[in-house]
């Protein structure tokens, strides 16, 4: 495995360990008062409506997590050219590029506020993807 490999599988296990705690502030948190103002809803009036979305999108993350650490585990597992370390890389770069997509979203629509998250969200897989390209 490569250097560039090795820190790609980094910043993708990075987006999917990020992508973890987004499902557990989500689908878990959100139902406390201090989950619901971390994502703005100050009113315990307006949570049930919008706790059906904010578990959702926490399924999501989830499920985009699972996808790019299984990709990660074959690639480190399999050897190089095997197909079980080619499966592995397409589910890692499929994977990640939408974590970029939904941060790149978030930056475009959000508040300046979530900026940061915005970065959090499609930093690390961003940069994954562009060295498990470029380290081909």
């Amino acid at each position: 495995m490569t250097v560039l490999t090795t820190l790609a599988l980094l910043f993708a296990s990075i987006a999917a360990l990020l992508h973890g705690v987004f499902f557990v502030l989500e689908s878990v948190l959100f139902r406390r008062p201090a989950g619901r103002r971390l994502f703005g809803v100050r009113a315990e009036h307006d949570s049930p409506p919008l706790r059906l979305f904010a578990v959702n999108q926490g399924v999501y993350n989830l499920a985009l997590a699972i996808v790019v650490a299984l990709g990660v585990v074959l690639q480190a597992t399999a050897g190089n050219a095997t197909d079980l370390a080619i499966a592995g890389l397409a589910l890692t770069i499929a994977g990640c590029s939408v974590m970029v997509v939904a941060g790149a979203a978030l930056a475009l629509t959000a508040p300046p506020r979530l900026l940061a998250a915005a970065l959090a969200q499609a930093l690390p897989p961003l940069l994954a993807v562009v060295l498990l390209l470029v380290g081909r």
